[in-house]
């Protein structure tokens, strides 16, 4: 859906050797030159840097995220191996980050499921299951309860409409149902509103969200803050954002991070690392729109030393 453009691209110049060098010399002696990690990694392709991993083993019998582990440290260390795994793979890393431990990050679980395509949800399952021994399934389903599981086991079925197709009828039909199913009635019908917002397309999405606006006179968002609460209306306000326009989803996302007391630097290495080759550029621009701060600006006044220096690099 449109014209979206990333920060990262492949190296034109790409020579994995010298690449395989310039971060051996940079990790070897005392102290590392994280400069020149972050000159080579954060101007690489995902698939540049799969090479090089592969390449730093065969000519030195090393792995290069355990040598990178030994020489670095905090949010810049997290960054870079997040950077060193293929996307499907630090996905499901991130998954099971949210669901181990007391309590479940349904915000990273959501913010994964609704804006992954059908093929990449089944990645995921398949890839969870490789890397974790366990069913991507069955942790979701033993960690959420009640409408949060019945949404987020939908969004997995990875069954949502990829077309650009647009049913006005169809939209129409909708929005009764969404108004019947809350404002319309004493109680809100959440499965009728999971169902609708997990499996159309976005723009069809889209044309139903106007339709329940003209129908009952209340935008969609302020629908869902009036009939739903806790993780629930988190999960449906973001899928609402998410269909609308996603760029503004993850900029709101990242604007969220580095709002408050303290930074959440696993949302701020996920978006930016992730979204660097497909729309970080358009992310960019939704958040100078939308905040009238640039987002380089934002990274500059909340994180620090090395792990700023490197997502200032992959923004670009």
């Amino acid at each position: 859906m449109g014209n979206y453009q990333p920060t990262i691209v492949p190296y034109e110049e790409f020579d994995v050797v010298a690449d395989i060098k310039a971060i051996r010399k940079a990790c070897k002696g005392l102290g590392t030159d994280e400069k020149a990690i972050i000159e080579v990694l954060a101007n690489r392709s995902a698939y540049q840097r799969m090479e090089i991993k592969q390449a730093y083993f065969d000519k030195y019998d090393d792995e290069l995220i355990d040598v990178l582990k030994s020489e670095l440290a905090g949010s810049f260390e997290k960054a870079i191996l997040a950077m060193l795994d293929p996307a499907h793979v630090y996905a499901v890393k991130e998954l099971r980050r949210a669901m181990k431990g007391a309590g479940t990050d349904e915000d990273v679980l959501v913010e994964i499921l609704c804006t992954s395509t059908n093929d990449d949800i089944a990645m995921f399952k398949e890839t969870y299951f490789q890397v974790h021994e366990r069913d991507l399934e069955s942790d979701i389903e033993g960690d959420t309860s009640g409408d949060v599981r019945r949404l987020l086991t939908l969004l997995l079925q990875g069954t949502r409409d990829e077309g650009y197709e647009v049913d006005d009828a169809l939209a129409e039909q909708d929005a009764v149902s969404m108004f019947e199913a809350g404002e319309g009635c004493f109680g809100t019908d959440e499965s009728t509103l999971s169902y609708i917002l997990a499996t159309r397309n976005y723009l069809q999405l889209q044309a139903t969200f106007k339709a329940y606006e003209q129908l009952s006179g209340t935008e969609i968002l302020d629908a869902i803050e009036n009939e739903t609460g806790g993780t629930l209306k988190d999960c449906y306000t973001a899928i609402v954002r998410c269909a609308k326009n996603p760029q503004l989803f993850f900029a709101r996302r990242l604007n969220a991070a580095m709002k408050g007391a303290g930074t959440d630097e696993a949302t701020l290495i996920r978006i930016i690392v992730c979204r660097s080759e497909i729309d970080l550029e358009t992310i960019k621009d939704m958040y100078l729109e939308k905040y009238d701060v640039s987002l380089k600006d934002a990274i500059k006044s909340e994180c620090g030393g090395d792990f700023k220096r490197l997502l200032l690099a992959i923004c670009h």
